[in-house]
């Protein structure tokens, strides 16, 4: 369980890593703390709820669904707050 905890955080690193080092070569690129700081809290939200899920059960059908479910609920927000899809006041634009 530690070892899985410790991949996902890894993986949320390498990730946040990704705009950090596009911010350096680009001005298309413009996050700031903040934006690190959610889009964190998200990926992290993310793996340790898949993590805490697929322990609930051995069945691969389980846990794609599980997984897909998750993903799709990740991205909704994300655009949402990178573009506002929805309208909703936490819009990014």
């Amino acid at each position: 369980m530690k070892k899985n905890i410790i991949c996902i955080v890894l993986m949320v690193i390498l990730i946040l890593l990704m705009p950090l080092l596009a911010m350096r070569f680009t001005n298309q690129v413009n996050w700031n703390l903040a934006d690190f700081i959610i889009a964190g809290v998200l990926l992290l939200g993310a793996g340790l709820t898949y993590e805490f899920f697929i322990r609930k059960s051995d069945t691969i059908a389980y846990r794609v669904v599980v997984g897909v479910m998750i993903m799709v609920a990740l991205f909704l927000i994300w655009a949402e707050l990178a573009v506002g899809i929805f309208g909703t006041p936490w819009a990014g634009s």
